[in-house]
């Protein structure tokens, strides 16, 4: 493996290329989920953890009260060894802690968009880097939300995520803040849609009770409903869904099917995500 720079720490290493993956691997990717959820956004920090070196990332640490109690048990039982700050995206719900974390945790390097709080590395669309010794991440520029938008692809031999921030939600998407619908549609049904449909999707906020609310409004399919009950049953449903049932509930990820082009009275796939967020928002 070719490697273009080295971070301040050896296990997050940035690559030109893929790293190859070994066939049957064991999982050993660890994803440890902290529902941020003191106000009004519900929002996840996640902390990924490459299981034989301990080397681990804590991404979107938005509310360090809520987040750093948890590092700071996970240091000392010695299961964790943090090595970065990821970001999504610069808003403050998900880059708002970072300079309070690097204050807690010491000087670390901090990757991200552009416009992130501290950012030190700003990975280009495509480009890889690893997590310890097993985890590969591919880093996917998704702008609309904002510009500087950027979902995680991870693997760990036949384990497969992506931290999707507030682009892809379970059964939604996000505001088209800084964007339009153009890269909304090439976020989703381009970029996103090309991953692996067995990957688990972790997205920035737990919003899928009102997501799935609007899809019913728009299509009464199957894939909706056992999404709404489930919904109902589970107030947790990061990494509960994968790619694959995105296309089949997320009306967002349907814009190229009639029935939904005929709710919204649009054929073009823009047009049809552009009528969807309208709907969306005036809900």
């Amino acid at each position: 493996m070719t490697l273009t720079r080295t971070l301040i720490r050896p296990s997050i290493r940035f690559c030109q290329s893929r790293a190859q993956k070994t066939p049957q691997q064991t999982r050993k990717m660890h994803v440890h989920s902290i529902p941020m959820w003191t106000g009004k956004g519900n929002n996840y920090a996640y902390l990924v953890t490459d299981e034989p070196t301990k080397h681990s990332v804590i991404i979107d640490p938005a509310n360090p009260p809520e987040v750093a109690p948890v590092l700071k048990s996970q240091i000392k039982n010695g299961t964790i060894d943090l090595t970065a700050i990821v970001n999504t995206h610069h808003h403050w719900d998900h880059a708002g802690g970072n300079n309070e974390i690097l204050k807690q945790f010491g000087k670390l390097p901090v990757i991200g968009g552009k416009d992130s709080a501290s950012v030190t590395t700003t990975p280009k669309h495509g480009e890889t880097f690893k997590i310890g010794e097993r985890i590969t991440v591919k880093a996917l520029h998704t702008p609309c939300h904002t510009q500087d938008s950027i979902c995680y692809f991870m693997e760990d031999g036949d384990q497969r995520v992506v931290f999707t921030g507030d682009t892809l939600f379970i059964g939604g998407c996000g505001r088209f803040f800084e964007g339009n619908a153009q890269e909304m549609h090439k976020a989703l049904n381009e970029t996103l849609a090309a991953l692996p449909d067995d990957t688990k999707v972790y997205p920035g906020h737990e919003y899928t009770k009102g997501n799935v609310k609007f899809c019913m409004a728009v299509s009464e399919s199957e894939p909706i409903k056992k999404l709404q009950t489930f919904a109902a049953q589970n107030p947790q449903t990061q990494g509960k869904f994968t790619i694959g049932d995105e296309k089949l509930h997320n009306v967002f990820m349907r814009v190229n099917d009639p029935e939904i082009q005929k709710k919204t009275g649009k054929t073009n796939p823009v047009d049809v995500m552009a009528a969807l967020r309208e709907m969306k928002n005036a809900m």
